[in-house]
């Protein structure tokens, strides 16, 4: 009764507030654009609308900017490097520069590091593509101070009612409201958050989980057990708390109503993790440590999974400069919370934290217990106790952050969906503003119990062999009867399987800069971002720097 209440309270408050506003909105400052997420999209934004000459503001949540690319996230997934141009190109020719310099290299020589996954770094090339988190940070902060941009730190939009529509369709949005009261009003806004709040907030057309493969006419959507092969759990394990005995009921974090209809719709979300940033330097190393909270039975599936036959270190463990790390998901129990994450996209902000510190708790239990339980083979308790966490990444959560791993949250529905037959090239988009250049990739979604009685994972999709594509600027903003002056460059209008080609952070970045484009040319035209004229847009895009379409011939990708 009391929580009903004080939100009853807060919600008349910031009603009252907007209504105050509403009148005479001239009381509040007004920038041309205003970017709610400083991710690596909305920084780029950002950078764009300051080089354009217009007001800007970038709105983070947290206390700190660059979102998952200063987040942990240091193995930039790319398939083709040769894909990504202007800004973004700008931020990792950045991290070369910031590499280059000896002062960089505290823990390690610079002729000892090799990056040794998708993302090695070509001779004579004048970018890099694997960093630290406190680099990328640096390297966003160093943009803030160069171009004068000014961030709005720990301000939560208030999604209840902290957005002032227009009435008429198409509306536009005046001004929003944050928790804390404060107003930002704009002519231009730009969602760039992974959670797409902004957008939900204003009304725009969304949808969460996985279409079915009938909606679009795709094959990889929906519900996916014949092609989970990979990260796969080994046959034959028992899922039961007592093996053996059903009434003793289900290990945790098995869906007990699982799987669904292959092919068919559900509200499943792919797996979120964070990406750990780890080293084995012993002066810089944090060991794991048996978290509060711990529940052995979350642990119970892992163990049965080495007994019945896994040997593998489970995880990808990328290096990264000075003997760290970028550490994520691999086979069939790692770092992937399986399953804890489908309330997520839409969860209140106290849900949210939550969901997320559930989250930390299981990947740090899972670190200490593959570092120390004694049913993990010796060989992999002795090579994960020899990482740890970093005493100087992330210093506030000794060595873990904030920012989980959003794979993939609510998606824009607008007048253009990117789907499947866009990343294999059946369909072109005619207005690119980016191209994706990434295997078509799912994180599992669910464990469930198979006809044999078995657990089993489900979700994971790598489907490759494809060229980068073109991303069509009808995904990035709402459709044309809805709002005018928004755009979204992260949780841009596409399907399941095709967000999971799209969805990585160079990509995003691109995008970030392209909305910005779009909104300046749309102020200029005096026109909706639906209306603006294209081929101006692509003009200014292609002398920015952006690479608007494939010449070149295709290289490998792997799965993220």
């Amino acid at each position: 009764m009391v929580d009903s209440a004080i939100k009853k309270s807060k919600a008349l408050l910031f009603l009252l507030l907007m209504l105050c506003f509403a009148g005479d909105l001239r009381a509040v400052k007004e920038y041309d654009v205003v970017i709610y997420g400083g991710t690596s999209a909305g920084l780029a934004a950002a950078v764009q609308a300051k080089r354009l000459g217009r007001t800007v503001v970038v709105i983070e949540p947290t206390q700190r900017l660059g979102g998952l690319s200063s987040g942990g996230l240091g193995q930039t997934d790319i398939g083709n490097k040769a894909a990504i141009g202007g800004i973004a190109r700008e931020f990792y020719q950045a991290v070369r520069r910031y590499y280059d310099q000896p002062s960089a290299w505290k823990w390690q020589d610079r002729r000892e590091y090799k990056d040794d996954g998708q993302t090695r770094t070509g001779a004579g090339e004048t970018a890099m593509w694997t960093f630290e988190p406190s680099a990328a940070l640096k390297i966003f902060n160093d943009w803030v101070g160069e171009y004068g941009i000014e961030v709005a730190y720990g301000e939560r939009l208030n999604r209840e009612t902290g957005v002032s529509l227009t009435r008429s369709i198409p509306w536009r949005i005046m001004a929003i409201a944050m928790e804390s009261g404060k107003v930002f009003r704009g002519r231009m806004f730009i969602d760039a958050t992974y959670e797409g709040d902004l957008m939900a907030a204003a009304k725009v057309s969304y949808t969460v989980g996985r279409e079915a493969n009938a909606q679009y006419g795709e094959t990889a959507n929906g519900v996916q057990t014949q092609l989970a092969k990979s990260h796969q759990l080994f046959p034959g394990i028992d899922p039961y708390i007592k093996p053996g005995d059903p009434s003793s009921g289900l290990l945790p974090h098995i869906d007990p109503t699982g799987p669904g209809e292959e092919g068919g719709a559900d509200k499943r979300v792919q797996a979120y993790c964070f990406r750990m940033c780890l080293t084995d330097h012993p002066d810089n190393r944090i060991p794991f440590a048996k978290p509060e909270g711990y529940d052995p039975l979350w642990y119970e599936l892992l163990l049965r999974n080495f007994e019945s036959g896994e040997r593998r270190v489970p995880w990808i463990n990328s290096a990264m400069p000075n003997r760290k790390s970028d550490t994520n998901n691999k086979h069939g129990v790692s770092t992937d919370f399986i399953g804890q994450n489908y309330d997520y996209p839409e969860a209140s902000y106290a849900e949210r934290e939550r969901i997320v510190a559930q989250h930390r708790l299981y990947q740090q239990g899972l670190m200490w217990t593959l570092a120390n339980h004694p049913r993990v083979p010796e060989a992999v308790r002795n090579e994960v106790a020899r990482w740890g966490m970093t005493k100087d990444e992330f210093v506030e959560g000794h060595g873990w952050q904030e920012q989980i791993y959003v794979r993939e949250a609510r998606r824009m529905v607008s007048d253009y969906v990117m789907t499947q037959d866009n990343c294999q090239g059946k369909a072109v988009a005619k207005d690119p503003v980016a191209l994706a250049a990434y295997t078509m990739d799912s994180h599992n979604q669910q464990r469930y119990v198979d006809a044999q009685g078995h657990v089993r994972n489900e979700g994971d999709v790598q489907i490759k062999g494809f060229p980068p594509y073109p991303i069509s600027y009808k995904s990035i903003v709402p459709s044309a009867r809805e709002c005018a002056n928004l755009l979204v460059p992260v949780c841009l209008s596409a399907s399941h399987i095709a967000f999971g080609s799209i969805r990585m952070e160079p990509v995003f970045m691109v995008l970030g800069q392209s909305a910005a484009t779009a909104a300046v040319q749309a102020m200029d035209e005096k026109k909706a971002v639906q209306d603006i004229d294209f081929e101006r847009l692509r003009q200014r895009l292609t002398e920015d720097g952006q690479v608007l379409a494939w010449t070149l011939q295709p290289e490998s990708t792997k799965a993220h």
